[in-house]
């Protein structure tokens, strides 16, 4: 089929004022780019039959379709329908929310409930007090209650819940593996209403530009994609990714990373295996090669989850079966772990996250060809946490600049739930290192627009390309870190075809 984009510009103004770009899209490939004036001859009588469908794009800005490389689509989903703790400014304060929440509920449904209530997104790292599930007590009676913080690596449960899990933690506070199993075990939403809810969130996604998604669900998903693909959802690309409890299961399935799966019109992929190295920064649970200011014991510098020899293991057996490697490693002892598990293999891959790392390891992670995906959202959500928690290496925590500097290959995403799937806000928080106002932090690595939509993005405008575009009302070049952070996006386009148009 083909489709001509009329009247759109090239952002930095290339070429003649007043001119613009015709683009001519067959079977969801770019086969041709005319630079024209105002009178274009595309738009010329009796050039109609060349064009196809056309949409005259009115002069927007067009640019590369974005990806976001690091997304929990389904939590994403699931989260956007949990009771929103953002809000607590204290454990104290957050069980008020949830004491809240019970009441409203009570009154609702005229008379108490006891089913589950699910609550995400609290920072817990500048309370005053800490959280404890006497807390929760006092107000939720037989009523479990699960809240997850917004880094899910750390989970606050009352006793009812602690009953419901059979867990007997004296604080109703749960991290790392036991915080991961107990997310797993509330996902038990019946497959219609989940496919209806991921739908939502990928017209939301598509909204904001996003063509593509690496999908980190903590699931097996091939099937779960190729079922809301048939079913209609064919807003995005997605690549999922495997985890070590499904390995054997992708091997015995021939899965090989970019693989097509069958039946899905070309939009679903096989991703890498992901393997959860360490913790995060908020749950102290990243693994550094300091001690957390507060912290003594056998975890004051964080927790390795998987030690390396069985993490090389599980990359060489992924590597011999066509697989590569996404290594979620935060702290800077994590990321020179993954990194020296990546040469003792030599395989491809990527490092998740990579917030905290040397510079030496920097220069390694070019050397070996290993993707840095990053959050640079996280920069800004993280800041006042870095400066306390890792103060003597601040300057070491998302090092864009540097890592461009050593051509390393740098791509953005979310980690959403964890932050907005929207990939606009990572690029103003990479090329301003502020937000809400503040003063640029550590702005040495602040870096360009043109390499932040870079690293937003897998193809180019050039022909030959696939034809996943983006059409904006203003030029990105020549934008504020407040003009994108809040971006309108006019139409999306994934091979051609409009998933988003708001012309």
């Amino acid at each position: 089929m083909r489709r001509t984009l009329l009247n759109a510009r090239i952002p930095g103004e290339r070429g003649l004022i007043g001119s613009g770009v015709n683009v001519v899209i067959d079977d969801g490939i770019i086969t041709d780019i005319e630079f024209v004036g105002q009178t274009s001859a595309f738009a010329l009588p009796g050039r109609e039959a060349d064009q196809g469908e056309v949409i005259d794009l009115g002069g927007r800005y067009l640019i590369p379709g974005l990806w976001d490389n690091h997304v929990h689509f389904g939590q994403w989903a699931l989260m956007r329908q949990r009771l929103d703790m953002s809000r607590a400014e204290s454990a104290d304060h957050a069980a008020a929310i949830v004491a809240e929440h019970l009441m409203l509920r009570s009154v609702n449904h005229d008379g108490a409930i006891t089913d589950p209530v699910v609550g995400f997104g609290w920072r817990g790292s500048f309370w005053d007090d800490v959280p404890h599930k006497d807390l929760l007590d006092r107000y939720t009676g037989k009523t479990p209650i699960y809240l997850f913080s917004v880094d899910l690596h750390t989970v606050w449960l009352n006793s009812a819940a602690l009953a419901e899990q059979g867990h007997s933690s004296s604080t109703g506070v749960l991290v790392e593996e036991d915080c991961y199993a107990i997310e797993k075990s509330l996902q038990q939403v019946d497959d219609e209403t989940l496919d209806a809810w991921v739908h939502d969130a990928a017209r939301k996604a598509a909204a904001r530009g996003v063509v593509g998604i690496v999908d980190f669900e903590l699931a097996w998903n091939a099937e779960a994609w190729r079922r809301r693909i048939r079913n209609g959802n064919d807003l995005l690309r997605v690549e999922f990714a495997v985890y070590p409890e499904h390995l054997d299961r992708a091997i015995d399935s021939g899965l090989r990373t970019g693989d097509t799966i069958a039946s899905t019109e070309g939009l679903l992929r096989v991703g890498p295996l992901k393997v959860i190295s360490d913790g995060s920064l908020g749950s102290k649970t990243a693994y550094c090669s300091h001690v957390y200011p507060g912290l003594s014991g056998p975890h004051a510098k964080g927790i390795l989850n998987v030690a390396p020899k069985e993490l090389r293991a599980l990359m060489r057996r992924a590597n011999e079966h066509g697989l590569d490697s996404a290594i979620h490693a935060i702290g800077d002892e994590a990321n020179s772990l993954a990194l020296d598990a990546f040469e003792a293999v030599g395989c491809d891959g990527s490092i998740e996250h990579a917030q905290l790392i040397r510079r030496e390891d920097i220069e390694r992670m070019a050397v070996l060809d290993i993707v840095a995906s990053v959050q640079p959202e996280h920069a800004m959500d993280d800041r006042d946490v870095v400066d306390r928690e890792w103060a003597e290496q601040s300057g070491d925590a998302f090092p864009l600049a540097l890592m461009l500097d050593a051509d390393v290959d740098v791509r953005f995403g979310s980690d959403a739930p964890v932050s907005p799937l929207d990939p606009w806000q990572a690029i103003a928080a990479a090329v301003s290192r502020s937000r809400d106002g503040r003063e640029p932090w550590h702005p040495e690595h602040v870096i360009g627009v043109e390499a932040a939509l870079e690293a937003s993005a897998r193809t180019r405008f050039a022909v030959g390309e696939p034809a996943d575009l983006v059409a904006l009302d203003i030029d990105p070049l020549r934008a504020s870190a407040e003009e994108l952070r809040v971006m309108k996006v006019a139409a999306t386009f994934v091979g051609g075809r409009p998933t988003h148009l708001a012309l």
